[in-house]
């Protein structure tokens, strides 16, 4: 068994070419889940806004890893590939939750138990709106920027990760923050008017 940052990975082998196999691919993995594992589960998390289910992503990731470590000396960027990786499954994942389930349970989970509840009502509200508002921005658009909050990924790594030139990832990010900007203004007016 393999963990780190909460993360468990258990390895099973049936016999002992496998086992032997394995062993060394295990190794890899080992040293790979401290250096990548919070980055991991921070990708999924941003695509899936559910714990659990960025648990299963990571541990899932990692697995993917064992699967091909007869390839790894072949990766030139073992960040880029793992999140592609991430990213890939939480996209595969989300497509299976429906996003109203995702946005509660997060907004939830980020409105402080230490803040007064009015003021964290109203956070999660905010959060809410602005997590609907992401969901009806294009889906190239929210891709960048999710991956661009998570862990500040550059347009370098991004446009890598989402295999786009790098100019496309920096238009597509800039169009998001810009749309994301004015739609969620706008949602504040609304009701403010109201």
């Amino acid at each position: 068994m393999i963990s780190a940052e909460g993360y468990r990975l258990t390895l099973a082998v049936t016999d002992s070419t496998q086992q032997t196999t394995h062993a060394g691919a295990a190794d890899v993995v080992a040293a790979l889940v401290p250096q990548y594992g919070t980055l991991l589960f921070r990708v999924a998390h941003a695509a899936l806004r559910n714990r659990a289910e960025a648990e299963d992503v990571v541990q899932e990731t990692f697995v993917r890893v064992l699967q091909h470590h007869h390839t790894l000396h072949e990766i030139r960027d073992m960040r880029v590939w793992l999140v592609r990786i991430a990213w890939n499954l939480a996209l595969d994942r989300r497509r299976r939750i429906r996003p109203s389930q995702m946005d509660d349970a997060f907004a939830e989970a980020l409105a402080s138990a230490t803040v007064p509840a009015d003021k964290a009502l109203a956070q999660s509200a905010h959060l809410r709106a602005v997590l609907e508002e992401m969901e009806r921005l294009p889906k190239a658009e929210r891709h960048v920027l999710l991956l661009n909050a998570v862990d500040e990924m550059g347009t370098a790594e991004i446009a890598d990760v989402l295999q786009k030139s790098e100019s496309a990832v920096r238009a597509l990010l800039f169009r998001a923050r810009t749309r994301l900007r004015e739609r969620v203004e706008r949602r504040w007016q609304t009701r403010r008017n109201a």
